[in-house]
């Protein structure tokens, strides 16, 4: 019998069975499902990781298979009609030239001269990467029958399945597009959204690779300010109200660079706000699996809650494995879903069936519930390193918040009577042995002061932090010499 139908006819005499076992039974081992169907261990492996990745099933490593807890009722579809009017408002302003400014993304993409401690990096250390797992996952996808043919342009129904899990309970497949990473979901996004030259709401400061497809898109980024507590509701209500702007883009969950996550109170503000404006609110949730071991509970995405279609929904496995391994998602709900899919197809056709089947393997395989606990207990020891070595090393940079999420600090440096130069800190710190990255190319508009940003994902561990602070250290006695004072511990 072919290898694929002999997967799916098990996984569908598994999937009529498990109504046999209560939820969080334990099913069969797969030596018992090998000798009672007679089939080999690598189908009765592929069909439990279909019953995994459908929320069946859940695998414990070293206990084997159980029955899924039942999923929560989804409620009644909400009532997106409100967005034909906003689509279809593409008379807005003026058409702006479209430029391509990437440096502030090639800040964390180029890899340091030899011997230069990477504290400006926007993905894990090669050491918390599961190199293992993602090998595995990929030698095994490469045997899966159709592996190599052309998958639905939507992507793969399973993985898309997961991604709606993933996200919340009232989100399916059918809401969910497969994308290449979370980079060219936020393209889709924006396109899709927002004519050239028209006004995009963003929040102040931000991820320097989103201004750049925004304004590569021809659209003019507008800041609203975000505090400790995330975006401020009042101050996103008057942008929406002076510009006119249909989309507003945040990262609700630790905002990047701030690290800031948006307060309970603040959540539904803005959605009643974007609502109210007959906009769209772009939520990446770049961080989602970055969180800190000592983070405590932490709030649903906003499409989790959103039965009207406001929220576009951007997330990928990317940040939390591998740099290459570009696989994301875009979940939206109403009409936005068509012209998302269409802007996708035509710039991409599809991701590559192997990558998509590789991301399958490994968020179903026991190895994935490991790797995001280590990452997790990880980062957590990197950013207490990091916030240890400045209180000892830097005292006059304000840190004013610790995440307890995400790779990276945002640091405020001192300002003399004539201004600090973040870039000559920059410099200075390249010079000493470190790569850090500059806080301007993170605001859209004018920035309210000097600003550095500290990646502790990207470091080797804590050994390599403390020495890549202590070389900071030289460059700011170099360059901040009486900017504020203080620098000497």
């Amino acid at each position: 019998m072919h290898e694929r139908s002999s997967v799916a006819e098990l996984a569908e005499s598994l999937r009529s069975e498990l109504n046999r076992y209560s939820p969080g039974g334990k099913l069969p081992s797969s030596r018992a499902l090998v000798e009672r169907f007679r089939v080999s261990p690598v189908t009765v492996s592929r069909a439990i990781a279909q019953l995994v990745a459908e929320g069946l099933v859940v695998t414990r490593p070293g206990s084997g298979a159980f029955r899924a807890q039942p999923r929560p009722e989804v409620p009644p579809p909400g009532d997106t009609s409100w967005q034909e009017v906003s689509l279809s408002g593409d008379g807005g302003p003026e058409v702006v030239p479209r430029t391509v400014d990437a440096s502030g993304v090639l800040v964390t993409l180029a890899a340091p001269p030899p011997g230069v401690i990477e504290l400006n990096g926007g993905y894990l250390h090669p050491s918390l990467q599961p190199e293992r797992a993602l090998a595995a996952a990929l030698a095994r996808a490469g045997r899966r029958p159709g592996a190599w043919g052309r998958p639905p342009t939507d992507g793969l129904t399973e993985l898309r399945s997961w991604f709606a899990r993933e996200i919340g309970p009232a989100l399916t497949a059918a809401d969910v597009l497969i994308t290449a990473g979370g980079q060219s979901a936020l393209a889709t996004a924006l396109r899709a959204l927002a004519p050239p030259g028209a006004p995009l709401l963003v929040e102040s400061p931000t991820y320097p690779g989103m201004l750049a497809v925004a304004r590569a898109a021809g659209l003019r980024p507008v800041p609203v300010p975000v505090d400790a507590d995330g975006v401020r509701p009042e101050l996103l209500d008057a942008a929406f109200r002076a510009t006119g702007a249909r989309v507003f883009v945040c990262q609700p969950l630790f905002q990047n660079p701030t690290g800031a996550v948006l307060a309970p109170g603040r959540r539904a503000e803005v959605i009643r706000i974007a609502r109210a404006a007959g906009a769209f609110v772009v939520e990446d949730d770049f961080a989602c699996r970055l969180v800190h071991d000592d983070a405590g509970p932490l709030p649903a995405p906003l499409a989790a809650d959103d039965p009207d279609g406001v929220v576009v929904h951007v997330r990928s496995l990317t940040k939390i494995a591998s740099p290459s391994l570009r696989v994301g998602a875009l979940a939206a709900r109403g009409p936005v879903l068509g012209r998302l899919r269409a802007i996708q197809v035509v710039d991409s056709f599809f991701v590559p069936r192997p990558l998509q089947e590789a991301a399958l393997e490994l968020v179903g395989s026991p190895a994935w519930g490991h790797h995001l606990r280590s990452v997790s207990t990880a980062l957590r020891n990197r950013r207490t390193a990091m916030t240890a070595a400045l209180s000892l090393e830097l005292p006059a940079l304000t840190l004013p918040h610790v995440p307890a999420g995400g790779g990276s600090l945002w640091l405020r440096l001192p300002e003399a009577e004539a201004g600090t130069d973040e870039s000559a800190v920059v410099s200075a710190a390249l010079r000493a042995g470190v790569a850090i990255a500059p806080g301007r190319p993170y605001f859209c508009a004018e920035p309210p002061a000097p600003h550095i940003r500290l990646s502790y994902s990207a470091a080797a561990g804590a050994a390599e932090i403390a020495e890549g602070i202590r070389r900071l250290r030289t460059a700011c006695d170099e360059v901040l010499t009486g900017a504020g004072g203080g620098l000497q511990p």
